[in-house]
């Protein structure tokens, strides 16, 4: 079984100059290209089940299926609920099998965010996972603007809440189709100066793909979020199975076909963050 918590892939990483990718899950499917994916390269996977998800699919039924996975998988596999938004979701995640959550508490007056972050970590610590928080809100394309991460706001959240790992806003958004804007470097700076915790980028498929590879290899930043390209990819897939077999009515041949067609893909974002 390789079932590990954020920080056992996180804290590696952030010693020897690398990130691993948070794949973001909607279903049976993608989970387990994503694993067969890291297999084929040999390197760590953080499997995230967000808002979207969780809408479509129990947590309890999640949780079974991510360890499902991370038994059968050759590689480190973390079970991570990303954007919690209260303290009973974390706790039911937690109660579900799931490593590691991510507490959203970044649209919040600075003062609750770390209390009650700090109260989602304790609880996570106690049950030997960890947990991921945020400070500076990152926002949508199409959506709500992102709010910079302040250095000195980042320093305090980091030294009072005790979270395994801090994601930060410093120029990117979610749910971005290509490359958007570069990442604010300057400012990435200026908060790796205040802490040690691995850093964060959520909206990392819109990070153009130089700089990614760079901050992987250059900086505190050891987990990208990656979602959308991948949906984007997936959702191709399955438009190409359908033109290709107009005859297929059967959701398992055209899932199945979908699936394959996308570990080569995953297998680039995996490796460009190496």
């Amino acid at each position: 079984m390789t079932l590990v918590t954020l920080s056992d892939v996180l804290q590696p990483a952030l010693r020897d100059g690398y990130a691993v990718a948070g794949l973001v899950c909607l279903g049976w499917e993608d989970m387990r290209a994503y694993v067969d994916a890291a297999e084929a390269e040999g390197v760590p996977v953080i499997l995230q089940a967000g808002p979207s998800c969780r809408a479509h699919t129990p947590l309890p039924v999640l949780g079974a299926m991510l360890r499902h996975l991370a038994e059968a998988a050759s590689v480190p596999v973390v079970a991570h609920l990303d954007h919690g938004y209260t303290l009973d979701e974390c706790r039911q995640a937690l109660d579900c099998g799931f490593t590691s959550v991510m507490f959203d508490g970044s649209r919040k007056p600075l003062q609750q965010n770390i209390d009650e972050t700090a109260r989602i970590a304790e609880l996570a610590h106690a049950v030997g996972a960890s947990c991921e928080g945020e400070i500076g809100f990152v926002g949508y394309a199409d959506g709500a603007t992102s709010a910079g991460t302040d250095p000195e706001e980042a320093r305090r959240f980091a030294a009072e809440t005790g979270i395994d790992a801090m994601a930060i806003s410093v120029g990117n958004v979610h749910l971005q189709q290509g490359a958007g804007h570069r990442l604010d470097e300057t400012r990435i700076r200026a908060i790796e100066a205040v802490t040690n915790l691995p850093l964060v980028i959520h909206g990392g498929s819109g990070v153009p793909a130089d700089q990614r590879r760079a901050l992987a290899r250059g900086s505190a930043i050891c987990k990208f979020n990656i979602g959308t390209e991948l949906r984007m990819a997936f959702g191709t897939a399955l438009r190409s199975a359908l033109d290709a077999n107009p005859d297929w009515f059967d959701r398992l041949d055209i899932m199945s076909d979908a699936e394959r067609s996308l570990v080569p893909k995953i297998q680039e974002v995996l490796r460009a963050l190496r």
